[in-house]
């Protein structure tokens, strides 16, 4: 260590190090911490685009009519959308693979209840309409801001 001098003597390094040694500790607490936002629920959606009947998977363009009549309205404050493509051992021990499409929504976790309503609401209506596997759910407890 480099000790400074000045008029009151070698007392800068010294009080540099005091200080460092403080503040690294409390930097620290606050980085794991931190207040970052609201509570919210963050629900990831899986929507498997290949059909059980060996017809073509669902488009981008039906999946984006879908989304506009069902997920939209239940949603509107936003979402987001993405192209996936996944693979899962089948009955016959065949690893299956498929496109697909994943959508995130997120909402206040006081509203929880009655956003999984919803969420439900549209799960069903996709395996009904597209005669698809369930639609696979996730979610999550995360601190939202915005």
């Amino acid at each position: 260590m480099t000790w400074t001098s000045d008029k009151h003597g070698k007392a800068g390094g010294g009080v540099l190090l005091a200080l460092l040694g403080a503040g690294i500790p409390a930097l620290v607490g606050a980085a794991l911490h931190g207040h970052t936002g609201e509570p919210y629920r963050e629900t990831r959606l899986h929507f498997a685009a290949q059909r059980p009947d060996g017809r073509e998977p669902v488009a981008k363009g039906e999946f984006t009519r879908f989304l506009d009549r069902e997920v939209t309205p239940a949603f509107p404050e936003g979402l987001t959308l993405r192209d996936t493509y996944g693979q899962w051992r089948g009955d016959d021990g065949a690893v299956i693979r498929e496109p697909g499409y994943e959508v995130v929504l997120l909402y206040p976790r006081t509203e929880a209840d009655e956003r999984g309503t919803r969420v439900e609401r549209i799960r069903r209506q996709y395996e009904k309409q597209f005669r698809q596997h369930p639609v696979r759910r996730v979610d999550d407890e995360v601190q939202a801001g915005f």
